[in-house]
């Protein structure tokens, strides 16, 4: 993929130190709100081409969470090029530490898929732009609990909307992955008195659910779950789950989950819309991960300020919902145009030049 053809983006960085093995790309989509912010993801990408490809499009979508979630950050991303399991080595992470710092704070990393707190701790002995670092290094800790809890907020605006009430007492709920976000939703779900049906591919996660809920019933697959009668699909494992094969068995009224780029393409959020189905943007429901590292990274975090944040998910969700049916648009394309909306109002204040 050429790096021109990637329209918007401001500024993308290949990093390489042969000496650690580091292969790594940067991502900057827009600084128009602050410095970017997004997370570091570590995978064995076939190709070059690929890890390119995934991180322009991260990024941008990075540019919208944020957006939308009303931080005062851009949208950035980077992607390692690597075995996590086999690659990653201190020296690794500090020589990508190392270029990280080089931007200056343009860039702010983050945890993503193949990297933990304890990496970022690595990192951030290289550069101070790091956040999502261990309670013990004086950051955050785990985004994920934030995360779920944003995701049940989203939910509740999503049935008022659905069904006039936010109670989700009595509705069943399918959560696809009870991973880092999953094992953390479903507390909310069972004390709300939701009906919950699981399924992950990971037999230990599966046992866990087994143990701390035995009221949550376990299904096979992805395919069993989407049509084992639910109310709300929440997808928090893989992304592209949405395609139209899925859509033609799903029987959920609302889709909400953690994952993120549920949609295998754009055109799904309009089939969506054609089978009746109400889907909360991914970006939107999720924003909760970076609500609280973005609070880190402001000096000093707090947890209970940063929850507050995170509780206004609803809001955003109940706006977007709103202006989708008022606008007789897809809630994609509605969550969009609010986003694009703040990044014009809010990023063209950088044009100002006041001196006294």
């Amino acid at each position: 993929m050429s790096i021109f053809d990637a329209s918007g983006h401001e500024q993308v960085v290949f990093c390489h130190d042969p000496d650690s093995g580091l292969r790594a790309v940067i991502a900057i989509y827009s600084t128009a709100l602050g410095p970017a912010l997004g997370g570091t993801r570590f995978r064995p990408y076939a190709g070059e081409d690929e890890a390119v490809t995934d991180v322009l499009h991260l990024a941008e979508g990075m540019a919208y969470k944020n957006a939308i979630a009303g931080l005062d950050h851009g949208g950035g991303k980077a992607v390692i090029w690597g075995d996590p399991a086999t690659d990653k080595t201190e020296a690794l992470l500090r020589a990508y530490g190392r270029f990280v710092d080089s931007l200056g704070g343009r860039y702010v990393t983050a945890c993503d898929v193949g990297t933990y707190v304890e990496d970022m701790d690595v990192v951030a002995r290289e550069s101070v732009h790091v956040t999502g670092r261990s309670p013990e290094a004086g950051g955050a800790g785990d985004s994920s609990i934030l995360t779920a809890f944003g995701v049940f907020q989203a939910m509740r605006a999503a049935a008022r909307h659905r069904w006039g009430t936010d109670d989700l007492a009595g509705r069943t709920v399918g959560v696809a992955g009870i991973g880092k976000v999953g094992r953390h939703l479903i507390p909310h779900l069972t004390e709300a008195g939701a009906d919950v049906v699981a399924t992950d591919v990971s037999a230990a996660a599966r046992d866990w659910a087994t143990e701390h809920y035995p009221g949550v019933r376990l299904v096979s697959d992805a395919d069993e779950l989407i049509a084992s009668g639910l109310h709300v699909y929440a997808p928090c494992a893989l992304g592209g789950v949405l395609n139209e094969r899925s859509i033609k068995v799903m029987d959920a009224e609302i889709v909400c989950g953690a994952a993120n780029n549920q949609l295998s393409d754009a055109s799904i959020a309009t089939e969506l819309e054609r089978a009746g189905i109400l889907y909360c943007p991914d970006y939107v429901v999720n924003s909760g991960g970076v609500v609280q590292v973005a609070d880190e990274y402001g000096g000093g975090f707090d947890f209970e300020r940063a929850k507050r944040r995170t509780a206004r998910i609803f809001e955003t969700t109940a706006q977007i919902l709103d202006r989708s049916k008022s606008e007789g648009v897809t809630p994609e394309a509605a969550a969009e145009s609010i986003a694009e909306e703040r990044m014009t109002a809010v990023g063209r204040l950088q044009r100002l030049r006041l001196f006294r």
